[in-house]
């Protein structure tokens, strides 16, 4: 499997026997070079102490790079070539790559201010290497809102690249890297209509973010790295002082302002948390709208964790696994968020897991109005074109209090049902309007449907769940738990019988 490939490169290594771009310092996930197998980016470790140790090294044979496995071929990948804006330099002599880099297939980057207050202190985040390149003159220490729209225009020009991220460290008077960032989203926005991603830690209100919309900005991310409040404490400080409430609050603020699945926290797996920390915090992210873009702790050379381990791939593969999954019934994807690192991908093989969850049978809430309008055109085509219950539209005033909940597969809804609580009280909901895509009424669609639905209303504390079933369903809905509670009616011409379910079967 691809996915797992990703995942041991990116925690064993790649050993390099062939020219490519390497970065070795920076904020992020630094040290490395980005390969591309079967289309997928991958920002693999190339030049730590533990790569030597690593089974899988890159080849070229016959003129063409292969990714090797103990001298077995694997796969054929792509080495991303020298980004051709590199060549240039600012009208004041600044190489462009001290500027901006490129990540991954087609995102460019820029730390704005590559200093942190926070980095000469004991408060300094320990996995963190923002400064590193600064020490290395491979970089300025302030990039000028005008070096950037310069920059990336050249980088959109002559290299394809298609997003930006902006990500700074910590500014005093606190707040005042949003402000900057926005400064800098304006300019870029000025000379090229690129979707911008910036980084920031959470502010005080949401002002600040509303500032960062007007100014350009698309999507946002606010990482908290780690749910293991402990692991927190100890290696990054500053980010437990600010404490999970607060952090809550400015996810559910930039949710509000940028959308769903429009922002996202990095989680750092491998600084010694307790590996439930990391699927109920992404649980936790997911449950808001955020995406957990979950990433293998990369020891970065010269960072006060440089000697660390990376963690066990085996590891990652179980919480890609889980996490994926949470994503898939969260109605999370990295495909849709318009910029940033979670559509770059490339330090984390998440994405390809997520690939990989497609192929599976997947019920959850609805989350966008282009979800809402498939389910309700299925509706139409069953229960007005085909039943003839009803003759334009089947919708009522119901539906507006309705949570819709679909049956999806390889990216296609194929069936929804709808739930509401009834006027009568909180414990009490109602279902219906169960419709499922003619082509797809044996592939177990229905029952997932009502499995769904009757886990959503008992999380929710429902003690009652009833819905009218046509009297040709009844049978059905039984072996599902359902008991019919009233007699044979008429409804809309067609015999149905009041049913409650067992919410003990869920």
């Amino acid at each position: 499997m691809l996915a797992h490939t990703i995942t041991e490169i990116q925690s064993l290594g790649v050993q390099v026997a062939i020219e490519s771009q390497n970065r070795k310092v920076g904020a992020g996930p630094a040290e490395g070079g980005t390969i591309i197998l079967d289309g997928i980016p991958a920002h693999v470790p190339c030049s730590g102490n533990f790569v030597s140790r690593s089974p899988y090294a890159l080849r070229l044979l016959d003129g063409e790079s292969w990714l090797v496995k103990n001298g077995e071929l694997i796969l054929p990948a792509t080495i991303k070539r020298r980004p051709r804006f590199y060549d240039y330099e600012t009208q004041d002599q600044v190489p462009y790559s001290s500027i901006a880099l490129f990540h991954g297939k087609n995102c460019v980057a820029s730390t704005v201010r590559q200093t942190c207050i926070y980095w000469n202190s004991d408060k300094r985040c320990q996995f963190c290497g923002i400064e590193l390149s600064l020490t290395a003159a491979q970089t300025t220490r302030i990039k000028t809102p005008a070096q950037l729209a310069e920059v990336i225009h050249k980088a959109m020009e002559l290299d394809s690249a298609s997003h930006v991220v902006l990500t700074t460290g910590a500014f005093l008077p606190s707040g005042e890297e949003i402000t900057y960032l926005g400064k800098c989203a304006t300019a870029i926005k000025k000379v090229c209509d690129l979707p911008i991603h910036a980084q920031f830690l959470p502010p005080d209100d949401a002002s600040r973010l509303h500032e960062l919309k007007r100014a350009g900005v698309d999507t946002a991310g606010i990482h908290i790295e780690s749910f293991d409040m402990g692991v927190l404490a100890r290696l990054a400080p500053v980010k437990s002082a600010i404490g999970l409430e607060r952090y809550e609050k400015a996810w559910n603020w930039a949710v509000d302002v940028f959308g769903f699945n429009q922002v996202s926290s990095f989680l750092l797996v491998g600084l010694g948390e307790q590996e439930d920390s990391v699927i109920e915090g992404s649980e936790f992210l997911a449950d808001r709208g955020v995406y957990p873009f979950v990433v293998p702790f990369r020891p970065i050379p010269g960072s006060l964790m440089q000697d660390c381990e990376t963690p066990n791939h085996e590891t990652m593969k179980r919480l890609y696994t889980s996490i994926a999954g949470i994503l898939r019934k969260k109605g999370l994807s990295a495909a849709r968020s318009l910029a940033g690192c979670v559509r770059c991908g490339a330090c984390s093989a998440l994405q390809a897991y997520e690939l990989e969850t497609r192929k599976e049978f997947t019920s959850r809430p609805i989350v966008t109005d282009d979800e809402l309008t498939v389910a309700l055109q299925i509706r139409n085509d069953v229960f007005v074109k085909e039943q003839g219950l009803f003759e334009t539209s089947d919708l009522d005033e119901n539906d507006a209090s309705s949570t819709h909940i679909i049956v999806e597969h390889d990216d296609r809804i194929l069936g929804t049902v709808r739930v509401f609580p009834e006027k009568g009280g909180p414990n009490q909901w109602i279902g219906g309007r169960l419709a499922v895509r003619k082509k797809h009424r044996d592939n177990h669609v229905g029952t997932l449907l009502i499995q769904e639905a009757m886990r959503y209303v008992k999380n929710r504390g429902c003690t009652r769940f009833t819905a009218h079933i046509q009297e040709q369903n009844v049978r059905y809905f039984s072996l599902l738990g359902w008991k019919a509670i009233g007699p044979v009616e008429i409804y809309h011409g067609k015999p149905h019988r009041l049913m409650e379910a067992d919410l003990d079967r869920v």
